[in-house]
């Protein structure tokens, strides 16, 4: 933040347009991977999955992994225990 002369708050909004920009990449890439089939399918789901806990878990500057709160236990306990039924 010294570096470049920027606020704290101004900091925290640009790390947020680049988290958003790069899942809007990730999802993407996603969409078109059945062309091109360099990596297994299983692999990157593993690796999806992993960015998607991280993100759940370090949400908003908070580390719900360290020190776990509501949230992170309404979270689990909606995925795990009272997931949503995708089939109609």
């Amino acid at each position: 933040m010294r570096e470049y002369g920027v606020s704290e708050q101004e900091a925290c909004i640009e790390l947020k347009k680049q988290v958003e920009n790069a899942w809007k990449e990730i999802n993407h890439e996603l969409m078109f991977i059945e062309t091109s089939k360099v990596v297994p399918m299983p692999v990157l789901m593993r690796s999806l999955n992993l960015t998607r806990v991280i993100d759940f878990l370090y949400k908003d500057g908070e580390d719900q992994y360290t020190h776990g709160g509501k949230n992170s236990k309404d979270g689990i306990t909606s995925l795990l225990i009272n997931p949503i039924s995708l089939s109609t």
